[in-house]
């Protein structure tokens, strides 16, 4: 079946986009016309085209959020656990959902599945949407006849990696605002307001107390130089990235983030969150160790860490346990190895790892809490002692006035 873009008004009188998949054009109206929107374009998604364009179709057609993604996990694992077939499930998503990404991603798999693939590799055919976790699992689920708990578990994992990355994006935007406002606060201090205020000063021809001579410097040079200051800064921060793309300069950054104060350990935190999360979810959806590993190596952001993950999958690969070679790389707390060689001991791996997850996760939200608690103080202080420095600055040559003058 055809899949059409279209653009229309509603009954509002506002502009209204999306993609259906119908037989026409023809009932494509007829279809919008019932929901109460007028059509004004439309326009054929071709699917038989090229199999070479499916990849710059996937480009222009990727941008799906952990949120959007966890609850159509959700409901195609509501849909198949009410033994509706594969093929209709995913038919009833396709209407269901709102993202036009989505959209057509699922009627395209519902395509390729309705024509004997299975999920799982129609699915692998938009790694941007679906990751290779995602794929490998909903892999496991149909080889194991249980894709209906599969999905359960990844919504749950879904949905809580996108609120872990809600709350830090969350935590960290006040500070980050803070600091940008008042950065463009000081700058405009020092470039347009300073310098008119000890212009006044300069005339008098006196011996100015010292640290009034380091604000007009500073004025000075800020005004005089601002545009060497901002190519400096871009190109610092261009270069910064350059360097971090390379393997040597991602290892060094990596390595450092681990070791820095304050945020060090967080993100030791949520790594290890992360990788005893994913490792759990996929053993416990029937992907194999070895596969496992593989898999979180690639998910884990931190190489240091990924590099421990592979030494491990390959020690585990000729028959070492899984908690030993973790534990001699180091990288990972004493009470995170004890917990998976007792969980390796007792058959119950996929029970402690979760465990362990939970665990730093709860230290995660504290420290992101402790983190917030003293951040903020530490801005507000650190913004009233420039703001101290350049009252004091313009107020000692006010004092000294008169003696200016004599």
């Amino acid at each position: 079946m055809p899949v059409y873009a279209y653009k229309g008004l509603n009954a509002a009188g506002k502009t209204v986009s999306g993609i259906r998949e119908v037989e026409s054009a023809k009932a494509l109206r007829t279809v919008l016309r019932k929901d109460g929107v007028f059509l004004t374009d439309v326009r054929e998604e071709k699917k038989g085209e090229e199999r070479k364009g499916e990849v710059n179709l996937q480009r222009a057609f990727s941008r799906v959020s952990s949120a959007e993604l966890a609850m159509m996990t959700r409901q195609l694992a509501t849909l198949i656990g009410a033994g509706i077939p594969l093929v209709d499930a995913i038919n009833a998503l396709s209407e269901q959902v709102e993202n036009p990404n989505l959209v057509l991603a699922l009627s395209q798999i519902k395509q390729q599945v309705n024509e004997g693939a299975s999920l799982a590799d129609a699915m692998s055919g938009y790694p941007k949407i679906f990751s290779n976790l995602y794929v490998s699992m909903i892999q496991a689920g149909e080889s194991s006849g249980a894709l209906e708990v599969v999905l359960e578990r990844l919504a749950d994992f879904t949905e809580n990696q996108s609120a872990l990355r809600s709350k830090l994006i969350t935590t960290m935007a006040y500070p980050v605002i803070m600091m940008i406002v008042g950065a463009g606060v000081l700058t405009t201090l020092f470039v347009f307001v300073v310098p008119k205020i000890t212009k006044v000063f300069q005339d008098l021809n006196a011996q100015l107390p010292l640290i009034t001579r380091i604000l007009i410097w500073f004025s000075e040079t800020m005004a005089s130089y601002w545009w060497l200051i901002l190519l400096m800064l871009i190109s610092g921060v261009l270069g910064f990235r350059r360097w971090v793309g390379t393997p040597r300069g991602r290892s060094t950054w990596d390595a450092f983030t681990l070791r820095a104060p304050i945020f060090g350990p967080l993100v030791r935190l949520v790594a290890i969150s992360r990788f005893s999360r994913t490792l759990a979810t996929l053993l416990s959806s029937g992907v194999p160790l070895l596969k496992a590993l593989d898999i979180v190596r690639n998910i884990v952001a931190n190489s240091v860490l990924a590099g421990v993950i592979e030494q491990t999958r390959e020690a585990v690969k000729e028959g070492a346990p899984l908690a030993e070679p973790i534990r001699r790389s180091g990288q990972f707390p004493p009470i995170v190895t004890h917990m998976i060689a007792v969980g390796e001991k007792s058959g119950e791996l996929e029970g402690m790892l979760n465990k362990v997850s939970d665990a730093y996760d709860r230290q995660v939200n504290m420290r992101i809490s402790l983190m917030t608690t003293i951040l903020e103080p530490l801005m507000i202080v650190g913004m009233g002692v420039v703001a101290g420095f350049i009252i004091i600055s313009i107020l000692l040559p006010i004092m000294q006035i008169n003696q200016f003058v004599k």
